[in-house]
């Protein structure tokens, strides 16, 4: 078997526009974060994170904050990791969004 039909899943970060910051569940998870750092949504597929983006923003299986605040997808904090297998993007998902939330970004993961 092939390295690519294991390693076919993403992580992936979303920048959000600045109005994400209005609702209250996402300042609620963002006690921390440092006003004037990037707002982001950080997720996992086993789609190309382009073509992901692209379902949020159509509505489907979309997440709610990129839907209504996405902006644009940010490659330079998640490419070096992908692909990789499922159980590895799961779990580089959480790690992702907890160590952008240490640096002060304003983070959303579902």
């Amino acid at each position: 078997m092939t390295r690519d039909r294991h390693h076919h899943h993403h992580v992936y970060v979303v920048e959000l526009s600045d109005a994400a910051w209005n609702e209250p569940s996402f300042r609620k998870s963002n006690p921390d974060y440092r006003h004037r750092k990037p707002l982001v949504y950080v997720g996992m597929t086993g789609l190309d994170p382009d073509l992901r983006f692209d379902r949020h923003k159509a509505g489907i299986q979309a997440n709610r904050f990129v839907q209504a605040y996405g902006l644009r997808l940010l490659p330079g904090l998640y490419e070096v990791y992908n692909p990789m297998p499922y159980d590895a993007a799961r779990d580089m998902e959480v790690e992702l969004a907890i160590h952008l939330r240490e640096t002060g970004f304003g983070v959303w993961q579902a």
